[in-house]
C-alpha cells in the first residue's frame, strides 16, 4: 500500500536554480556624453574629496618617476607612463562610491569614502588587483625583452640620452613601433576585463569571474562605443601627465565618476 502526498510532484529532472548573468545593455555615444556630464556634476557636488583622489594619484606619479630616475631605471619611464592610466580604476574606487551615494542621495564623509577599499577585503576586489598586476607584469617583462633585443648597444645613462636614442634613431623608432603594438594589445585586454568589473564589484556582492565576464560582454557587444570610451580615457590621462601630472587633479575624478555612470547604463540593475 502506498501513500500519496497532496499536491503535484515536482519533476525529477529539475536542476537547482542558478543565478543568471547580469543583463548587458546597448550603449551609444549619447550614453558616453551623458556619463561625462554626470561625472562632471558629481565632481562639482563634492570637489574637495573628488580632487583629493586626483591629487593623490598625481603625487604618486611624480614620486614614482622620481624614484625611477634616482634608481637609474630610466628605461622604465615609458612603460610606466603607459601603464599609469591602466591602474586608475583602483584609484577611482572611492569615486565610484561617491557617485553611488550621490545617486541615492545618501550622506557621506571623508571616512566613508577613504575606507571603501578596506571594506572590500571580504569581497573579491583583491582578485581584480591580482589580474591587473599580472597583466602589468607581462607588459613590463615584454617591454624589457624588446628593449634588450632592439636597443642592445644603446646607453641609457641619463634621461636625455634615453629619449635621444628612442626618438631620433632608427632602432628607437623600431622599438617604439613594436612596443606600441604590444602595449595596445595588453591595454585592450586590461580595459576589456576591468571597464565595468571594478564598479560592479563595488556595487554588487558578486564574484570577480562574473564581473570580468560581464565587462567582456559589455565591450564585445558595444565594440565601437567602448573603444571610443577607451580612447577618451587614454588621451585625457596622457595629456594630464604633461603639466607635471597636475591635470590629473581634475581629469581623474571626472573620468572616475563618469565610469560609474557608464557602468550604470551598460549593465541593468540587479534584480531584488
Amino acid at each position: 500500500m502506498t501513500s500519496e502526498t497532496a499536491g503535484p510532484k515536482p519533476p525529477n529532472n529539475l536542476a537547482p536554480q542558478q543565478p543568471g548573468m547580469p543583463k548587458v545593455n546597448k550603449v551609444t555615444a549619447e550614453d558616453i556624453t551623458a556619463s561625462l556630464k554626470a561625472g562632471f556634476s558629481d565632481f562639482l557636488a563634492r570637489p574637495v574629496i573628488s580632487g583629493f583622489f586626483g591629487l593623490f594619484y598625481a603625487v604618486f606619479g611624480i614620486l614614482f618617476v622620481w624614484c625611477l630616475v634616482w634608481l637609474g631605471k630610466i628605461w622604465m619611464i615609458i612603460p610606466a607612463a603607459i601603464a599609469f592610466p591602466l591602474v586608475a580604476p583602483f584609484a577611482c574606487a572611492g569615486l565610484y562610491e561617491m557617485s553611488r551615494r550621490l545617486q541615492k542621495e545618501e550622506s557621506f564623509g571623508w571616512s566613508d569614502i577613504l575606507t571603501v577599499m578596506a571594506n572590500q577585503r571580504k569581497r573579491e576586489m583583491g582578485w581584480m588587483a591580482f589580474v591587473t598586476l599580472f597583466v602589468l607584469w607581462i607588459w613590463f617583462y615584454q617591454f624589457r625583452i624588446v628593449l634588450v633585443i632592439v636597443l642592445q648597444d644603446s646607453s641609457f645613462s641619463d634621461l636625455d640620452g634615453f629619449f635621444n636614442t628612442v626618438l631620433f634613431t632608427t632602432e628607437g623608432w623600431t622599438f617604439l613601433a613594436i612596443g606600441t603594438c604590444s602595449g595596445a594589445v595588453l591595454s585592450a585586454v586590461l580595459f576589456t576585463v576591468t571597464v565595468v568589473a571594478m564598479p560592479m564589484l563595488l556595487d554588487r556582492d558578486i564574484d570577480f569571474v562574473t564581473a570580468i565576464l560581464t565587462s567582456v560582454r559589455v565591450v564585445t557587444e558595444n565594440p565601437m562605443v567602448m573603444l571610443s570610451w577607451a580612447a577618451i580615457i587614454t588621451a585625457t590621462m596622457l595629456l594630464s601627465l604633461v603639466p607635471a601630472f597636475m591635470g590629473l587633479i581634475f581629469t581623474l575624478p571626472i573620468l572616475g565618476h563618469a565610469t560609474w555612470h557608464l557602468y550604470q547604463r551598460a549593465v541593468s540593475p540587479a534584480e531584488e
